[in-house]
């Protein structure tokens, strides 16, 4: 009789072999950072003659055809809980992505990205349960101080987009925790949500549709791709290998990321103290990070 491991192929096993290992949540939700950042970049100079919530809504479109072709999700056996975490997931897709927009329209990237870290943030501080842990957490949000001073001249409205985007953050934070559990890895339910984000947006992207080029047109498909279908997956396998506590704990990267990205290739400006801000976000989250995964094993070896 062949083994399930041997049906698998060797591809797939190496793939499974990865996700057993304690680096592989950081590794994809890496990924899934370099590739929502780097979208975020191709169309920033879209926000201003499109606007922030047609370009999202756009994009979301995009990534949920290639979402639906790749996934094939039915609504066949569908349970009101199921519905229920996929129709709040694609809400907090849709809602997160053209708040992050509007802030990055208005702010440095890296400085829209970090505020927007806050919800994980949140989720982390409240999912962890040793007050040690916590206090890095209260780092975090010292770091978002720093960032957020009146000394550094930051556009208010641009701020109040990125906490708005902050709690849709945190709930997608949560939810990723839920659909990475449910049967599949979530992939199918990963494919609706999305719909329900690209049709919460329709609103704002139908109406953009005609003001954008066949290049422009390119570049969001693209985006989409990058910045939406590879983090949407990397972010749910991670979330269901791991606690929704430590998955955003591990969102600490996209703030450097950001900042990074948006000063290499935007020409973002930073002052000593958004920098410091910054690298005391990505140090607490990754502090944070390691006591909330040792937190599980000693909850896991307790039973």
């Amino acid at each position: 009789m062949v083994s399930e491991r041997t049906k698998q192929g060797p591809l797939l096993q190496g793939v499974n072999k990865f996700l057993t290992l304690p680096v592989a949540p950081v590794v994809l939700v890496l990924i899934g950072s370099v590739g929502t950042q780097a979208a975020a970049v191709l169309v920033k100079p879209m926000l201003a003659p499109v606007g922030a919530p047609g370009v999202s809504g756009l994009r979301m479109a995009a990534a949920a055809a290639i979402m639906v072709a790749l996934f094939r999700p039915s609504l066949s056996g569908m349970t009101g809980a199921r519905a229920i975490n996929i129709v709040v997931y694609g809400i907090a897709m849709g809602m997160m992505s053209m708040m992050i927009y509007e802030a990055i329209a208005r702010l440095p990237q890296g400085v829209a990205v970090t505020i927007d870290f806050l919800g994980p943030c949140v989720v982390s501080f409240l999912g962890l349960k040793m007050w040690r842990s916590r206090l890095w957490a209260i780092a975090a949000f010292i770091g978002v101080a720093l960032i957020a001073q009146p000394s550094n001249d930051l556009d208010v409205v641009g701020l109040g987009y990125a906490v708005v985007g902050a709690i849709f953050f945190g709930t997608y934070t949560l939810f990723s925790a839920r659909m990475g559990n449910t049967e599949g890895g979530g992939m199918k339910d990963l494919a609706l949500s999305v719909v329900v984000a690209a049709i919460v947006l329709a609103p704002f992207s139908v109406p953009a549709a005609p003001l954008v080029d066949a290049r422009m047109l390119g570049v969001i498909v693209v985006s989409g791709f990058i910045g939406a279908v590879v983090p949407y997956v990397m972010d749910t396998i991670a979330a269901g290998i791991v606690s929704a506590a430590v998955v955003g704990t591990l969102f600490a990267m996209d703030p450097v990321v950001g900042a990074i990205l948006g000063w290499g290739l935007s020409g973002d400006s930073l002052t000593a103290s958004m920098v410091a801000g910054i690298a005391l976000i990505a140090a607490a989250g990754a502090i944070i990070t390691w006591r909330g995964a040792q937190e599980v094993r000693e909850l896991r070896a307790a039973g």
